[in-house]
């Protein structure tokens, strides 16, 4: 019956196995867990450390996130039934595929409109440095055609593991960190006339800069001292 089950509704599962692996890797620390509204359509932007981020976040969040993500990435061999299982969006430059960055805001719209909450990385990318970088002009298409609250969400922990670029192009390292301090910090919906790209990645540097206090706790104290 527990497997009939499973195979009926395999989200709710693949959900809660994320959620325990991400609490065995990672020490983590949530906040701000109910700005995500119950029910209804919203957009959670985050800033991008690692290949773990959209785990971390889509294990830590009361409700199934669908988010975007790079199309080799999602046409994984060993990983591609799982991204389609938990609705990943792919996304490819319309350089490489014309017509793939329409299709996949046609699919967020779908999917906003249907109630689900989307995640974003608005950097576009991996941080090359760990720093919060331009966030790019995607989010103001998205809310331009749905008008939905965006909650900004700042993540802290996962520079220097093997799955971010620091020391080296990312997975090209071996794992080195386990049971690491890491920490998502989620932000007061912001409502969508408001939602502009400066003003969210305002917000996000200021949470994850919260984040940063307690996952990063000797980062302050590594600068230099003036005499």
């Amino acid at each position: 019956m527990g497997g009939w089950r499973a195979a009926r509704a395999p989200r709710p599962l693949i959900r809660f196995l994320i959620f325990l692996l991400v609490h065995c890797c990672y020490r983590l620390r949530l906040r701000g867990l109910e700005h995500i509204p119950a029910k209804g359509p919203a957009v959670v932007v985050c800033n991008h450390v690692s290949f773990m981020d959209a785990l971390v976040m889509g294990g830590a969040s009361p409700r199934p996130l669908r988010f975007l993500m790079d199309r080799p990435i999602y046409e994984s061999p060993w990983l591609n039934w799982l991204f389609r299982l938990v609705g990943a969006i792919p996304v490819e430059s319309d350089r490489r595929d014309p017509g793939s960055v329409r299709r996949a805001l046609e699919e967020v719209s779908r999917a906003l409109r249907s109630g689900d909450v989307v995640m974003l990385f608005p950097e576009g990318r991996l941080t090359p440095d760990g720093e919060v970088h331009a966030f790019r002009r995607g989010l103001e298409t998205i809310l331009a055609r749905d008008p939905v609250p965006v909650i900004p969400a700042g993540l802290a922990g996962l520079w220097g593991s093997w799955t971010s670029h620091r020391d080296g192009p990312a997975l090209s390292k071996r794992p080195r960190r386990f049971r690491a301090r890491v920490a998502l910090y989620f932000g007061k919906p912001i409502p969508s006339r408001l939602a502009r790209r400066e003003l969210l990645e305002a917000r996000v540097r200021a949470l994850k800069a919260e984040a940063d206090g307690w996952a990063c706790p000797l980062k302050a104290t590594t600068s230099p001292r003036r005499r």
